[in-house]
């Protein structure tokens, strides 16, 4: 499964300001975020959100690739550990599950957002 194409989203996001690569995972980052003055985070809020976001599709590539890498590995008895592949099958699933949830609470925000009266 590839979601390498999402990256191209980042172009949107890309006017400057807090560049955060770590991903979600990392609250810390999003706690400085939201430390920070109201005027310098007017244009950049978007952007550090989107940055996260981007970095935990990318992130949960790379882990869903690394998974397929060890099945390949196995599967052509190059390798004989089945430990290996079943952390990554493990950090795959989880990684994806994660980004799952994150969409579907983004898009229940966005649906109840856009059932407001105004």
């Amino acid at each position: 499964m590839d979601l390498s194409a999402i990256s191209g989203l980042q172009q949107l996001g890309s006017t400057g300001g807090v560049n955060y690569a770590s991903g979600l995972t990392d609250m810390s980052l999003l706690a400085d975020v939201v430390k920070t003055d109201k005027a310098e985070t007017d244009g950049t809020m978007f952007d550090a959100f989107l940055d996260m976001a981007i970095s935990n599709i990318k992130t949960t590539n790379n882990y869903l690739s690394d998974w397929e890498n060890e099945e390949i590995k196995w599967s052509l008895g190059e390798t004989e550990n089945a430990h290996d592949l079943t952390i990554a099958l493990q950090k795959a699933s989880t990684a994806l599950q994660y980004t799952v949830a994150i969409r579907d609470k983004l898009l229940d925000a966005y649906k109840e957002i856009m059932n407001m009266q105004i």
